[in-house]
């Protein structure tokens, strides 16, 4: 993943001076050092169109309807990185960096001059069984799938015809990993999808156009690029999720004419969603949907479809041989993650390191099988919903609403109901049981008054008794040991 503080190196700043001096009048130039284009209101819904290479015409594609509705997807950070399990996913970076912890690590638990190169014979994957992976995903309750195909110190989890001797079929586990979990993940229904890293942090082609100040472009024409149309072509993923784009503008990566062949001419265009990291300032401002950062949860409402990739453990991304349980996060906090994400018009894309064997730490497994559980009961308030016209209640901080609308709204799939939309359900999602087996919300108030809703609890088929004080709605809870649903509770208002 992205380091938590963008840090430019002096030659990429110099990069940025010489670029804007040369090309700020530049039509060509001009389209991908926008940050915000002109509304897409004007644009017509259409599916058969042409798109630009420009983020202007880019940014009117209609976001594919099953990646608004399916809002919960599991993440995979799986390489060598695993292999030492130690630190994070940046290892060798930190490595190279003389990271104290790291080299003294090495120097405790290897020969000297061990290299980073030397752990990929010990990713063994041993006991990687796709199917069995594709199974918890399933009972997990996610319904996509994004697996690092390349993370940044270059090493693929398929047989890249540009990563020779540096790749999961080569080297290691003698496994085409994305092709096998592919194909498993598919045949529980589930979508399938690949992080890819843009950079890689010691490639000498790479460090070469660095060096040159990105005024060359040799790495993404004879790497970058044909190892993504290889993905695109071989695994018809229905996700790209990019990375590893802060070093240089998205003109360097040719991010445009990327998506654009992506949108227009690949074998996914009417499927395939693409993230917001492709260059500096792009972020947060153009793609199907955002990240804008790690862990990214703004709490509130935003006019772009958005997504917030957090890992189950809170300090790395990668597998640790050394994770503590207090480092994992709890079933509450995962749940208080996803359904504040989901009110607010988000997508949680929940990560979890498998290790070097191959296999998920039970504490892991039993973190996502406790979110498929409480999904079993409480799904229908996640699922295919969109944010209501509240997000977190104004008395509550406890309540989360969200609301099922009869239509889809391409163009803005995290709007509020509009005035023209048939709603036809308002849940309420309570994070914390009240001690008094009383909830109060104040929300959805007036709509108990107006006497045309009634409430109930999901996984109950019983109409909950209320009423209302000073503007406030106070719902009678049933008994806490009659309900089946354990850390989080989900209402419907519906019509009576």
């Amino acid at each position: 993943m992205m380091v938590s503080k963008l840090k430019l190196r002096t030659s990429t700043i110099l990069f940025i001076i010489i670029w804007l001096c040369m090309n700020v009048v530049s039509s060509e130039i001009r389209p991908h050092l926008r940050r915000k284009e002109q509304s897409q209101k004007h644009h017509v819904l259409r599916r058969d169109r042409k798109y630009a290479p420009t983020w202007q015409d880019l940014d009117t594609r209609p976001l594919p309807e099953w990646y608004d509705k399916a809002k919960i997807g599991i993440f995979l950070h799986w390489g060598v990185y695993c292999v030492p399990g130690f630190g994070s996913e940046w290892f060798w970076s930190n490595l190279k960096g003389g990271s104290k912890s790291v080299t003294n690590f090495m120097s405790k638990n290897y020969p000297p001059g061990f290299s980073y190169q030397e752990f990929a014979p010990m990713f063994k994957a041993e006991f990687f069984d796709p199917q069995a992976w594709a199974t918890l995903f399933s009972k997990a309750g996610a319904k996509y799938i994004v697996l690092t195909s390349k993370h940044h110190d270059g090493y693929t989890l398929f047989p890249s015809k540009r990563s020779f001797s540096w790749n999961s079929v080569e080297v290691g586990p003698k496994r085409d990993i994305v092709g096998e979990l592919a194909q498993a993940v598919r045949e529980k229904d589930l979508k399938f999808g690949v992080y890819h890293s843009l950079y890689e942090w010691f490639n000498p082609i790479y460090q070469q156009d660095k060096a040159d100040l990105f005024l060359t472009r040799n790495y993404p024409e004879t790497k970058l690029w044909p190892d993504i149309k290889q993905l695109v072509n071989d695994y018809q993923p229905s996700v790209i999720w990019s990375d590893g784009d802060w070093e240089a503008l998205d003109a360097y990566w040719n991010s445009t004419d990327l998506l654009a062949w992506l949108y227009n001419d690949s074998p996914v265009k009417d499927e395939i969603v693409v993230n917001d990291r492709w260059g500096i300032g792009i972020p947060c401002h153009h793609g199907d949907f955002y990240n804008c950062a790690d862990r990214y949860n703004p709490g509130k409402l935003q006019n772009h479809k958005w997504e917030n990739a957090f890992t189950v453990d809170r300090q790395s991304w990668g597998y640790r041989r050394n994770l503590q349980l207090q480092d994992v996060m709890t079933t509450s906090e995962l749940l208080k993650e996803v359904v504040s994400t989901v009110s607010c018009g988000g997508n949680a894309l929940i990560n979890v390191g498998p290790t070097k064997e191959g296999t998920i730490a039970p504490i892991f497994e039993e973190r996502l099988l406790a979110l498929g559980s409480w999904l079993d009961i409480n799904g229908e308030a996640i699922y295919g919903t969109s944010p209501w016209l509240h997000q977190n209640d104004t008395s509550n901080p406890n309540v989360w609403y969200t609301c099922t609308k009869t239509t889809y709204n391409a163009r803005q799939p995290t709007a509020a109901p509009a005035e023209s939309d048939t709603v036809s359900a308002v849940y309420a999602i309570l994070l914390e049981w009240p001690t008094s087996n009383i909830v109060m919300m104040s929300d959805i108030a007036s709509y108990l008054h107006a006497g045309t809703h009634g409430v109930m609890m999901l996984g109950s088929n019983k109409t909950l008794e209320w009423e209302i004080t000073s503007g406030v709605a106070y719902i009678t809870l049933p008994d806490k040991a009659s309900v089946t649903s354990k850390d989080a509770w989900a209402f419907k208002f519906s019509n009576k």
